[in-house]
């Protein structure tokens, strides 16, 4: 049996460290907004590169509030990418903003940024990139668009944990960045968390308010905030397993190349890697005409996959109301996207056997 996750096998690895953390809390009587959220949140900026790091609930409170601190609203228009997590777009909803998705391109997963360009008008105001699977969007490019446009630039670094573009890390791209600690992304907490990280101070201190109910002093409720902060055991969980961070990205490396060199050449190809890119590898994602049968197939030989995701973001029923272009891209990965086991808690061994009989699998489709 080959598990596509397996988080008390990872966990398991961080057992008597995890321990100490969580006893370090108990004993301390500081459950919320305490000491091990301030080293968390140091630490975690320190990494990212970014002066910042202001801890909350989820990744979705941090796309949201992201938006929200740079005055979002009922009447914009916030460009997505047309093939992510759903969170993406839900965080512009929740403002009261309209996302405007755009395609990747034909060879890709990413946003294309040869097409963003024409899908801005008079009321977009932000344009979020996605980094998806553990790769960087095209940073310069967008950058470069949004600056022409003056846009916010925001990341959804969701999946990106550590993951360099142009020698830079995800989390200090943009002019905010989102992270989600949710325990099965490469920095998973033992429940959801999240962070959001930039340079401006001023945006910080209005992100500080608005996750804590509108307030930096208590019972002085300065906006109308949210109840949206990561908690202290989370936080020391965090911080025990971003010591390893760079040491299990490292191995989903290893694992990266053992699928790439066994699968070169055959229908299951991973994407090629943006030159100047360091992917960290969160899912290996590939491409198949026939998933389903290909996925019955591995499930036979004991071997876990996933699909991410099934049904585009304009499909769901949460946008069915509104009519939306096409999106023939979005639609096609849907359709075909599959992603086979990687992680720290796989052997190189695993990636070899998995890709032997997902190629023996495709090739018996196909005959």
């Amino acid at each position: 049996m080959i598990p596509f996750l397996d988080l008390q096998r990872i966990n398991a690895g961080f057992e008597p460290a995890l321990k100490q953390a969580v006893g370090r809390v108990l004993a301390s009587g500081r459950y919320v907004l305490g000491p091990e959220v301030e080293a968390f949140e140091s630490e975690f900026a320190a990494y990212c590169g970014a002066r910042h790091c202001i801890g909350v609930a989820n990744g979705l409170d941090a796309l949201h509030l992201i938006l929200r601190a740079f005055d979002v609203g009922a009447g914009d228009e916030v460009i997505v990418p047309s093939h992510t997590f759903i969170a993406t777009w839900l965080a512009v909803s929740q403002t009261g903003a309209t996302p405007v998705p755009v395609e990747p391109g034909a060879d890709g997963f990413l946003i294309d940024p040869a097409r963003v360009e024409a899908a801005i008008t008079p009321r977009t105001r932000a344009l979020i990139a996605v980094h998806l699977y553990g790769h960087c969007a095209d940073m310069q490019p967008l950058r470069q668009i949004a600056q022409r446009h003056h846009l916010r630039l925001i990341e959804d670094a969701a999946q990106a944990h550590g993951a360099r573009d142009l020698g830079r890390r995800a989390g200090s791209l943009g002019d905010a960045a989102a992270f989600s600690f949710y325990p099965g992304k490469n920095l998973g907490a033992l429940g959801d968390g999240g962070a959001i990280t930039c340079d401006d101070e001023a945006l910080a201190r209005q992100l500080r308010r608005l996750r804590n109910y509108g307030s930096l002093e208590k019972y002085r409720h300065d906006i109308a905030g949210v109840n949206s902060r990561l908690d202290e055991m989370q936080a020391a969980v965090l911080r025990v397993k971003l010591e390893r961070l760079d040491a299990d990205n490292a191995h989903r490396r290893v694992l990266a190349a053992v699928y790439t060199d066994a699968l070169r050449g055959s229908s299951l190809a991973p994407w090629p890697v943006r030159a100047h890119s360091e992917p960290v590898w969160h899912l290996m994602t590939v491409q198949h005409d026939a998933r389903a049968t290909l996925i019955a197939a591995l499930a036979a030989k004991g071997i876990e996959c996933g699909v991410h995701y099934p049904l585009a973001c304009h499909r769901q029923g949460a946008y069915a109301a509104r009519r939306w272009p096409a999106l023939p891209r979005a639609e096609q990965l849907a359709a075909r996207v599959l992603s086979l086991p990687i992680g720290p808690h796989l052997s190189a061994d695993d990636a070899r056997t998995v890709a032997r009989c997902a190629l023996h699998a495709s090739e018996a489709v196909a005959a």
